[in-house]
């Protein structure tokens, strides 16, 4: 990919293999004007309106009289009404929305710009807002973020600590100590790239002008519990599906000998059953199915909306003068021939395989494509779906 040679203004100058090379995972960089005239991508009042819908996870964090609260949405107009106008060091808030990028297209745009980390990594975008001194405390994250200045400027506080340890109690997990290490000021525009486990703090701060409101680019990392126990019934779909993966036969044991205790499990017993078990076998192809169905898989608060029911030959002339987009929710994701929407597998080759790569790359196909009947077939049932939209 021709980001990977090219010095990209979004990383300072660096190029998406040295970016990779020298910072992901292993230490923070800061990165000034990654995106010159940033502002942001709605306001205060538009994001507030954002926390008032029922499907829209969102939170209001508070520290107030020495200690940490947590509100979750949706919101009413009065909830912030009753909050602070000037906030003090003794009582300070913070709103955060969660997955704006599947409300709002510009955002699905702004981490397009973020497509040299793959996108089965990607999270969902948080936007939050802050008046001056507001933030969630000192704390670690357990995945990669970009943080992103939008409107007001941010103090990111940096610590090298090994200490993690949590205040007891409190609705987020807030470091009981904390050291600083580094510390920027990051206006409009400025990016600050955090690894995962490294303490942080950031605090808004505001010269009487615009509050702060920060972009928080996430990138997942599941804990390897997570993806053993998710594969492990994974794993147990395929035993009993589709003959993917099968045991014969039954338990024998035309050797058994006499026990002393009819009650115990016999070490014959045990190792007769280990080594059947040991026949389940996976391979790389298992796994990337896995992997794809899973991280593809909706958070249990996404919905979709089912587009109105048109005929296939309707669908096919609408797709060939407008062309077709992923929804804002949806997910695609792909290995080799094996095709991802939103946790469901199709497996195309050829042509409709290449097409279907540009989809997931790009999130859009654009007018004037060809497709074979099969592949039409499977957009038009994803389009019904709501995970498909034309392009306007």
């Amino acid at each position: 990919m021709t980001t990977n040679i090219k010095p990209f203004p979004l990383l300072g100058g660096l190029t998406p293999a040295q970016f990779l090379a020298e910072y992901w995972q292993k230490k923070p960089l800061l990165i000034k004007q990654a995106i010159p005239n940033f502002t942001g991508l709605l306001s205060p009042d538009e994001l507030a309106g954002l926390a008032c819908e029922d499907d829209v996870q969102s939170r209001i964090v508070e520290f107030k009289k020495g200690k940490w609260l947590a509100h979750h949405g949706p919101f009413e107009d009065e909830d912030f009404a009753n909050l602070p106008e000037n906030p003090t060091p003794n009582h300070n808030w913070t709103l955060l929305v969660q997955s704006v990028n599947h409300y709002l297209p510009e955002a699905t745009a702004l981490l397009q710009q973020f497509n040299f980390i793959p996108h089965a990594r990607l999270d969902d975008l948080m936007v939050s807002y802050a008046p001056n001194g507001g933030g969630v405390g000192p704390h670690f994250d357990s995945y990669d973020v970009f943080l992103l200045q939008g409107q007001g400027k941010r103090l990111w506080r940096v610590s090298e600590q090994t200490d993690l340890a949590l205040i007891e109690g409190a609705p987020l997990r807030i470091l009981q100590n904390f050291e600083t290490a580094q510390e920027w000021l990051l206006e409009a525009g400025d990016m600050l790239y955090l690894p995962p486990q490294l303490a942080h703090w950031g605090i808004a701060v505001s010269d009487g002008a615009d509050d702060c409101m920060t972009y928080s680019i996430g990138f997942r990392a599941p804990k390897n519990q997570e993806l053993a126990t998710e594969f492990l019934g994974f794993m147990q779909d395929q035993l009993n599906q589709d003959n993917k993966l099968t045991l014969d036969g039954i338990y024998s044991d035309a050797d058994l000998s006499l026990q002393t205790h009819p009650a115990e499990i016999g070490k014959e017993m045990v190792s007769k059953v280990s080594a059947n078990l040991q026949k389940i076998k996976w391979s790389d192809a298992l796994v990337a199915e896995f992997l794809g169905t899973y991280l593809s898989e909706p958070k249990p608060d996404v919905v979709f909306e089912a587009n109105k029911k048109i005929s296939a030959k309707a669908f096919a002339d609408k797709l060939a003068k407008l062309g077709i987009a992923l929804d804002l929710k949806s997910q695609m994701l792909f290995f080799g021939d094996s095709f991802f929407m939103n946790g469901e597998l199709a497996i195309f080759a050829g042509e409709s395989a290449n097409i279907l790569k540009l989809l997931a790359d790009n999130r859009r196909i654009e007018a004037g494509t060809i497709f074979d009947e099969n592949l039409l077939q499977q957009l038009y049932d994803w389009y019904v779906a709501g995970y498909l939209n034309f392009n306007t």
